[in-house]
């Protein structure tokens, strides 16, 4: 089985200076332990995360997040049919949130 690219958060460059323990627990627990545990390959976790962000209407997040799917070796197709997938179990205003933010995600790509 071939090794996982390892996955490192942004916390400490995003708030280090601003919310220095918020950027370590992002950095250190988030990403250097929970992403990079074996039971699961970031592609996997892409997926779930992007499932949860949907269905929490957590846009905000879900931009970086469609990108990191992307170098995780999930699709575009793939992403847009777990979008919409999950729309119909999150709710229709989440769905059409999230797929706008995948829309432009996208197209700002390619």
């Amino acid at each position: 089985m071939a090794e996982n690219p390892k996955q490192v958060g942004g916390g400490r460059k995003m708030f280090g200076d601003f919310a220095p323990k918020l950027a370590e627990l992002t950095d250190d627990m988030l990403f250097e332990d929970v992403w990079n545990r074996p039971e699961l390959s970031p592609r996997d976790r892409s997926l779930i995360t992007v499932a949860v962000l949907t269905a929490g209407g957590n846009t905000e997040q879900l931009g970086s997040h469609l990108g990191r799917a992307l170098q995780n070796g999930l699709t575009q197709e793939e992403l847009i049919e777990a979008i919409t997938h999950v729309t119909l179990y999150a709710g229709w205003p989440k769905g059409m949130s999230a797929m706008g933010v995948a829309k432009s995600v996208f197209t700002n790509n390619t």
